[in-house]
């Protein structure tokens, strides 16, 4: 049984944040205000344990123990704000807790792509304190974006963003969305005020272990940041913005993927979801030979779903530009969240995958040309 909390939650249960506020009592408060379970059935007994590798927010997996036999969930996932202070001020100023909670209420119910089923949700915007209670995928294989994976899985991945992309390719519903339409040109202005100042923090951060080619490319987009800023990139869609293995839960016997962590949903262009997720999925090598199938593949899918007005060449071109996506979030991403043994790693996997994958595609000659 699965339920969606309305936007504005009048459930007048106060937001539990912690894991220490996530008591039996409330647990059966929500479910009930949810419709997971009747006045009959109580959580009488809840253990945690920690999951996931998100450096923005905190996850745990919730057993539960109920007074009567019910059809509520045995487990679910509490997804709850960072306890680490700058991960949380990152995400308060970013709208990251925001974007996440709006997403399954508003977007997943008009898209197609499997994500985890809503059963509570509930946020106060200015504290950045929220909670989200969401369907326990336990059984379904996370992706690894240190290792990568094969064209198969891959294959899946893409398929599943052709789901999330096409329903609203092009819509102005979504410009209706404050949280997820953003006022273009104040992003842009900042995007170009802040994005210097991280990589030069970055630089100094990773120095001993960025190659020639993070050296290289990162020289040659920010000599040009303003024209990969102000590309014309439309239509728009709705787009992950973090579309990478670690957000990714494979189904057994791989034939679907479940997407989580939407915490960068935004309103762009798609093909920024696919360059970024071939690009740091893929090791080079593999890549190379893959990427035109893989991005032939998902431009099948889109004509296949009823998007129209969308060419391969203008999609191809895309791509290519496009790449400079994941080498933004990897500089970023890691000046602005909670710094990790295993954050490291990934980070400087992405960052010389990314510029790997812009040199190989000539997209600094296209910072050129625009």
């Amino acid at each position: 049984m699965t339920a969606v909390a309305p936007d504005a939650n009048r459930s007048g249960l106060p937001i539990a944040e912690t894991l220490d506020q996530l008591t039996p009592e409330w647990l059966t408060a929500a479910f009930r205000y949810a419709g997971l379970t009747t006045n009959e059935s109580e959580v009488t007994a809840m253990k945690w344990e920690l999951i996931g590798t998100g450096q923005m927010s905190d996850s745990a997996r919730l057993i539960l123990e109920y007074a009567t036999d019910t059809s509520a969930p045995e487990t679910v996932v509490a997804k709850l704000p960072s306890a680490d202070p700058t991960s949380r001020a990152t995400a308060l100023a970013l709208g990251s807790y925001e974007n996440e909670v709006r997403f399954y209420q508003q977007v997943a119910p008009r898209v197609r792509i499997r994500a985890p089923h809503l059963y509570y949700a509930d946020i106060d915007v200015p504290t950045a304190s929220f909670v989200l209670l969401l369907e326990d995928l336990r059984s379904a294989k996370p992706g690894d974006q240190l290792t990568g994976c094969g064209v198969s899985d891959a294959e899946v991945a893409v398929d599943e963003l052709v789901g999330l992309h096409a329903p609203l390719w092009g819509d102005p519903w979504l410009e209706k969305l404050p949280w997820l339409h953003r006022d273009r040109v104040g992003q842009q202005a900042f995007l170009l005020g802040l994005l210097p100042q991280l990589w030069a923090g970055f630089n100094d951060r990773y120095k001993e272990r960025l190659g020639s080619d993070v050296h290289t490319a990162g020289a040659a987009l920010f000599a040009r940041l303003d024209a990969y800023v102000n590309a014309d990139t439309e239509p728009w869609t709705v787009v992950h913005g973090d579309y990478r293995l670690d957000n990714l839960l494979f189904a057994p016997g791989g034939d679907r993927v479940a997407v989580v962590d939407w915490q960068t949903c935004t309103h762009g262009p798609g093909m920024q979801d696919v360059a970024y997720f071939i690009g740091a999925g893929l090791l080079p090598e593999t890549r190379r030979d893959a990427e035109r199938q893989l991005v032939t593949r998902y431009h099948e899918g889109l004509v296949d779903a009823g998007v129209e007005g969308y060419g391969w060449e203008r999609c191809w071109l895309d791509y290519r530009r496009l790449t400079w996506a994941g080498l933004i979030m990897a500089i970023a991403a890691s000046m602005l969240v909670e710094r990790t043994e295993r954050g490291d790693e990934m980070f400087m996997a992405m960052a010389h995958r990314h510029s790997r994958h812009a040199l190989d595609l000539g997209a600094d000659r296209l910072l050129m040309e625009q």
